[in-house]
């Protein structure tokens, strides 16, 4: 029986569901742990509207609305800025405004969940003991994700860490904001990544026209082993913020395993200007195609030795991840969690199916597709479903000794 290269993904699939669970199930202890119904916090994702518990359902869904259209549009306006400087070749800029964002969610947002852990737990902890705990994991943490010759364990924890501050702080913010937002968030990612003028789309387009990495705080699936004269095919999952370059890498070592066709070769050197072939046959050596095709595309002009090479190799690749992406799954999660636990684990189960749903699809369309709108949408239904229909039934069977 014939193996595809699908049996080859089920390792680098893991590799990124498990941090995304793993931050997710602690955003929920988090929320557990820390989180009170009158906490709530005032960001730009509530300037326009603060929910107050007295207004009526029409209030609170207009409010919502309104807050949410701000929020989507600053990100816009920020996220087109950043095409903007990039453009003109300000990526030093970029490079350390990230790094400063890194260090600022860090010390100031993970100093106040620290603070607040140390207050619920009664943890006896004098103040320059935990500012000194709190500056050394801070500046190794910024080390760890933006330095090389890191272990690739250490950046994936710090990953993780960053994407559970940033959530835990969202689920602060009101429930009906917290619904209208992740909405939104999902159409914007899917404008953003697949109109032909969305801010996502143009940076993509502006790296690879480049063949350079974007900026951005990335969580990596990296490869053990690094294969030299290797050809890279990449995909792009872009969720939002700082979650626009997430790629599989296909690596293949051995140079009988990319067929050249002498004629494609002569044309790629009078006009080296044209158009790159999305065949795996028509690549030279080195070369990185177009950053929005698929890894998994067909192998159009690779007999079956080459296609066997592909699916040997793929486990040299690594999955990447945006930081974006970990962050609004475990708000919902972490909402969800302010209900009951049967909310939490419909909607875990919801978000980790539409993250599977979307990088199959990324085999199929041959081109970039977001990673928030299959599990947010899957997410947002599976948790009003439950509240609304599931946790009644059961209930009312349980209370009248039906289930047991």
């Amino acid at each position: 029986m014939e193996s595809s290269v699908l049996d080859c993904l089920g390792v680098e699939i893991i590799g990124v569901m498990s941090p995304v669970s793993i931050c997710m199930f602690l955003v929920v202890l988090l929320v557990y742990s820390l989180s009170s119904p009158s906490a709530t916090i005032t960001t730009a994702a509530n300037l326009v509207y603060a929910e107050n518990p007295s207004d009526t359902a029409a209030q609170k869904l207009e409010g919502a609305l309104l807050n949410a259209l701000v929020f989507i549009i600053l990100i816009a306006l920020v996220t087109f800025l950043l095409v903007l400087l990039y453009y003109y070749n300000c990526t030093a800029f970029l490079r350390h405004y990230t790094r400063f964002s890194a260090f600022f969610v860090l010390a100031s947002m993970g100093g106040s969940i620290l603070l607040s852990l140390l207050q619920r737990l009664s943890i006896p902890l004098d103040a320059v003991t935990a500012f000194i705990l709190l500056l050394n994991f801070t500046v190794v943490g910024v080390l760890s994700v933006f330095a090389g010759a890191i272990p690739i364990l250490l950046r994936q924890c710090y990953m993780v860490c960053l994407g559970i501050i940033v959530a835990a702080w969202f689920t602060k913010l009101p429930e009906w904001t917290t619904w209208t937002l992740l909405v939104a968030l999902a159409l914007y990612d899917l404008v953003a990544v697949l109109a032909p003028g969305g801010p996502l789309k143009l940076l993509v387009e502006l790296a690879s026209s480049r063949n350079e990495e974007l900026p951005a705080l990335v969580y990596e699936a990296r490869p053990t082993v690094a294969p030299r004269n290797a050809v890279a095919l990449g995909f792009l999952v872009a969720g939002v913020s700082d979650s626009e370059a997430s790629r599989i890498e296909l690596q293949v070592v051995s140079r009988d395993s990319v067929v050249i066709n002498n004629d494609n070769a002569e044309n790629r050197n009078n006009n080296d200007e044209g158009e790159r072939s999305p065949l795996v046959g028509g690549m030279r050596f080195g070369e990185v195609v177009n950053e929005e095709m698929s890894p998994l595309v067909e192998m159009n002009g690779v007999g079956d030795n080459e296609d066997e090479g592909v699916r040997r190799e793929i486990g040299d690749r690594g999955i990447k991840l945006g930081l974006g992406d970990f962050v609004f799954y475990s708000v919902l999660v972490g909402r969800a969690a302010m209900y009951d636990l049967m909310t939490v684990y419909a909607c875990y189960l919801a978000i980790i199916s539409g993250l599977g749903c979307t990088l199959i699809l990324l085999s199929v369309c041959r081109q970039a597709l977001p990673a928030l709108p299959i599990s947010i949408t899957l997410g947002v239904l599976f948790y009003f479903l439950t509240r609304l229909l599931m946790e009644p039934f059961i209930v009312g069977t349980a209370s009248n000794l039906m289930m047991f």
